[in-house]
């Protein structure tokens, strides 16, 4: 196959992955806690291909390949919803969450209580505390969560407040090492976990929004979708040059 060929399917091919990219953070666009990915390009330069210049001297072709992605670890935008179950971190920590038989972190705060009284995630997981899951009694009302993570309730007619336990919020070295599971969930992976979150604090009554830029998502996907475009007519002119080519040399005259 022709290099210029193989240039354009290499541009083709990371684009289309590209827009996978693109499609997800528009799909995320208003999934409590999301974090954005975008795409990392570098040229590879295959040293096997190569075409003579004008002197009849060698140069690598150069394609393009995506390297991996990058997560955006930017904080979204804070949305009161006067429920005092909603949490949102301020700041670079993760709630602590235990799921899939171990412990996992996420940024939704969108909690709520299950039949026993616990703490849980949309999905029904255990929100951790310092000392394990939360749990509130039957009889517990004006819940209260301060800065530092303390939860404290009333309970029944008492006048005093009684402590039902303190959010864990666990900080990272490199939040951008954490690895995406999947329904708002991260592993640590090669993150390391720092001893504590003094930086971060929790605000109720409000829910942290996906970080992702839905102008500027649709405006990406829009300028992928003209370059594939543009690439494509681009090989088909190829093709047709190649085509006449064969057909003139073909043509021998009687």
């Amino acid at each position: 196959m022709q290099n210029a060929l193989l240039i354009g399917l290499s541009r083709q091919m990371t684009l289309e992955r590209q827009m996978d990219v693109i499609a997800n953070n528009v799909a995320n666009a208003n999934t409590n806690g999301f974090k954005a990915d975008h795409s990392l390009f570098e040229e590879y330069l295959n040293s096997n291909a190569r075409e003579d210049n004008f002197i009849g001297a060698d140069r690598r072709v150069s394609y393009v390949q995506d390297r991996g992605t990058y997560r955006d670890i930017g904080q979204g935008p804070m949305e009161p919803t006067n429920n005092p179950l909603d949490m949102a971190i301020d700041g670079n920590a993760y709630f602590a969450v235990q799921a899939n038989g171990g412990e996992l972190f996420t940024r939704d705060g969108k909690f709520s209580l299950n039949s026993t009284g616990q703490l849980v995630t949309p999905d029904g997981n255990l929100v951790l505390g310092t000392g394990g899951p939360i749990t509130f009694q039957p009889t517990d009302h004006d819940i209260n969560v301060a800065p530092d993570g303390t939860v404290t309730v009333l309970e029944g007619t008492a006048k005093t407040d009684s402590i039902r336990g303190k959010i864990r919020m666990a900080s990272f070295d490199d939040p951008t090492k954490l690895t995406k599971l999947g329904a708002n969930l991260y592993a640590a992976g090669s993150a390391t976990l720092q001893p504590d979150a003094k930086s971060s604090s929790v605000r109720q009554g409000y829910v942290e929004k996906s970080n992702v830029n839905s102008v500027g998502e649709m405006t990406r996907m829009v300028e992928v979708m003209r370059s594939y475009t543009a690439i494509a007519n681009l090989l088909q002119q190829q093709s047709d040059l190649h085509k006449s080519a064969i057909e003139k040399l073909a043509d021998v005259p009687a």
